[in-house]
């Protein structure tokens, strides 16, 4: 199924598109900004990521001729089309014509902070919502799993296995996307390495195993088979005594000219066991033959596994990466900042709520970063057509006691980068290896109280001084405006 079309939406947005067009608003400009309000599994930090599929989404948005038939078929309540035929025939002449503004894929990133602006006539940016969350919460959510899993694995390779319990085709190709991103050296998944470039890794299963009528000769076949792939698994029946049978596997690989890669340890102690193998593999004479770990692995059981000595050199890492594990979703939404008036200026917007962290910032926002010495220190957003002073003051935008001021000997640098220009994409994106390198380096540039698995310490984040008040007397007026209607 081809996901990059414009029907990959919620239908409300095709009704308030339809409800923009007939009131004679469709094509009036606004801004849009994507964001989430709480960092995932308790972390310190997020991962931005999606980006690329984002703009291959928004290359192809056109409504073709098959899609506006079926749009004509929709029905009513009252069982006549949803959808009037001039409605239909504007979104046939539709071609994305917004800018686009994104934070960089690899970069981390903290609540409230717009990943992506839009900005342009507002049935374009509207009809692009749905899709672009959907991509965007789904890949930040896996990067940021993958950060910590590789984070908690040091400099250990972490190797993604989740296709077979991964969210479906689509979702287990973006979830290998997003894993590299976030640090996995490779995948199991070949169509995502065929398409994205990504190693790819993988060698046999029990089944393999048990389709012999020994371990020994189940070894002995592989490695004849694959010599230049052999990290035996060797928990099928006993585990240490297959760490031996690979041994002996390995020494005929040798007479032949190879070498055995390693073992794999996919059940039982891992700690205990993966100390015993490579005992047996240091006397067999394969010192660098690597144990290579699964078994629902996830970085808290990494963290600990490391913590209790475990000799595991590389860690397969499947269902808790590639779906998230404990947090199935990030709570990514997409918020109207501003809209041009009649009289051509701007008019901010917020959202009010009977909750603090839900009520939405206005104006046409920035992220700008602080750093001291090569270490992040603080985030500030900020309204572009306002400006930034030069030493901001950050509130926290849920909770007003929360300040912080910026050091005056930190540079700033904004994180929002162009990607489109009135429908026209501004430069080529980088590579997958470079936005894993970018990835790896903001990683190196927070502090690592920041970067613990639990209670990590809070990154200074949060709005602009100046926009914090208009944000409050913006909310002032709207209530009095309530009031006396």
């Amino acid at each position: 199924m081809n996901c990059n079309s414009p029907l990959l939406t919620d239908l409300y947005q095709l009704s308030m598109a339809a409800g923009y067009f007939h009131a004679g608003r469709a094509d009036r400009e606004a801004v849009f900004h994507l964001f989430f309000r709480r960092l995932p599994f308790g972390g310190g930090y997020a991962v931005a990521a999606g980006l690329g599929d984002v703009v291959e989404w928004l290359r192809a948005f056109r409504f073709e001729a098959d899609d506006l038939e079926w749009l004509a078929s929709v029905p009513g309540r009252d069982g006549k089309p949803l959808f009037k035929p001039e409605f239909l025939k504007y979104l046939g002449g539709m071609r994305w014509e917004c800018d686009v503004d994104a934070v960089p894929e690899g970069t981390v990133v903290f609540p409230h902070q717009p990943l992506l602006r839009v900005r342009g006539p507002m049935v374009q940016a509207q009809l692009a919502e749905t899709a672009l969350l959907n991509i965007v919460n789904f890949q930040t959510l896996i990067a940021t799993k993958s950060a910590r899993v590789c984070g908690a694995a040091k400099s250990e390779p972490v190797l993604e296995f989740g296709l077979r319990r991964a969210q479906g085709p689509y979702g287990a190709v973006m979830a290998s996307r997003a894993a590299f991103i976030g640090g996995a050296a490779a995948t199991s998944n070949v169509l995502a390495a065929r398409r994205l470039g990504i190693p790819v890794r993988g060698t046999h299963a029990h089944s393999w195993v048990m389709s012999f009528d020994s371990e020994p000769e189940a070894f002995a076949a592989y490695a004849d088979a694959m010599p230049n792939n052999c990290v035996f698994l060797v928990d099928t029946y006993d585990t240490l005594q297959g760490v031996r049978h690979a041994v002996e596997a390995g020494r005929r690989l040798r007479e032949a000219g190879h070498e055995m890669a390693g073992i794999r340890l996919d059940s039982g102690d891992l700690a205990w066991l993966s100390v015993e193998a490579r005992r047996i593999l240091d006397e067999g004479g394969f010192p660098n033959a690597v144990i290579v770990a699964s078994n629902d692995l996830d970085e808290h059981l990494i963290e600990s596994l490391k913590q209790q000595g475990a000799a595991i050199g590389v860690w397969g890492v499947g269902t808790q990466l590639v779906t998230g594990g404990s947090e199935p979703a990030l709570g990514g939404v997409y918020k109207l900042g501003a809209i041009r008036g009649d009289d051509g200026l701007w008019q901010p917007k917020v959202k009010l709520s009977e909750q603090s962290v839900k009520v939405s910032n206005p104006g046409i926002q920035q992220v700008r970063r602080y750093q001291v010495d090569g270490v992040f220190r603080a985030d500030v957003i900020f309204d572009e057509e306002v400006g930034c002073p030069e030493h901001p003051e950050i509130v926290h935008p849920a909770d007003p006691l929360r300040r912080f001021a910026i050091p005056p000997d930190a540079t700033g640098k904004d994180l929002l980068v162009p990607v489109c220009r009135g429908g026209e994409w501004t430069s080529p994106l980088p590579s997958l290896p470079e936005i894993q390198a970018h990835c790896r380096a903001q990683l190196a540039a927070l502090h690592p109280t920041m970067k613990r698995l639990l209670n990590p310490h809070a990154y200074p984040a949060g709005l602009e001084r100046g926009l914090w008040d208009r944000k409050m007397a913006l909310i002032e007026e709207f209530k009095a405006r309530q009031q006396s209607v």
